[in-house]
């Protein structure tokens, strides 16, 4: 959901209600921030991107996509890709790389844990 060029929070539920072939209207969350834990696929800042045309705080300004994975290097840079990426919403985790152009991590876990203690304290400070 989106008001005067910001995210205030997420619609859900949308794809079973198209699957099941329902006439209800899908679940609306406000919320101030909104955080993209989604993974590789970074879900949210993808729709985003799509429905909104969206410029990201990125160095194109678009979603970089995940590069080639190399564990050492997506841990070293997890931390600076959690960010802010459009008004109220935050990249965290796997989501950040992809986002923001990192590299895919494989099995290594400690830098996304890091990811989420980072996006916490950074809505915190607002």
């Amino acid at each position: 959901m989106v008001r005067e060029e910001r995210i205030t929070g997420l619609v859900l539920n949308w794809k079973a209600v198209g699957m099941a072939n329902l006439h209800v209207d899908p679940l609306a969350v406000n919320s101030r921030y909104v955080i993209d834990s989604t993974g590789h696929d970074a879900q949210v800042t993808n729709i985003v991107v799509r429905k909104l045309k969206g410029k990201l705080n990125t160095q194109s300004g678009a979603l970089e996509g995940e590069k080639s994975m190399w564990a050492s290097r997506g841990e070293e840079a997890i931390l600076a890709n959690t960010i802010e990426v459009y008004p109220c919403l935050y990249v965290a985790g796997m989501a950040a790389n992809a986002v923001v152009g990192g590299y895919r991590m494989g099995p290594v876990f400690g830098g996304m844990l890091l990811s989420g203690q980072k996006v916490a304290q950074l809505i915190l400070n607002r």
